[in-house]
């Protein structure tokens, strides 16, 4: 159970990140209400999370999924640049994530 809720406590890193991009430096009302409420139930998962997983795996699992997440979300929305470079560091990201995961299953 505490893996699902580091997933979504990771996802809901990806929808406060990309909602202070629409903020605009928390300029307007809307995104900035979701980005502080995606925010308070980011980190309240996170910690739930941490009563069982070690610190170390969960922060990195947590805040990997928000930057391949954002990665993604910025390509896909937003237009940013898709390079191969860019794919290969959120390949390794990735791939971090896939051997924290089996490390603590150890």
């Amino acid at each position: 159970m505490a893996w699902f809720i580091l997933f979504v406590a990771g996802l809901l890193e990806v929808v406060w990140a990309y909602f202070m991009k629409q903020s605009a430096g928390f300029t307007r009302l809307w995104p900035s209400v979701i980005t502080l409420t995606a925010m308070i139930g980011s980190f309240a998962l996170l910690s739930w999370s941490m009563r069982v997983l070690p610190l170390g795996t969960a922060y990195t699992v947590w805040t990997g999924i928000g930057a391949v997440g954002a990665f993604l979300l910025g390509i896909i929305f937003l237009g940013e640049s898709i390079s191969p470079m860019r794919i290969a560091a959120a390949v390794l990201i990735l791939s971090g994530l896939v051997l924290m995961r089996l490390s603590a299953a150890s």
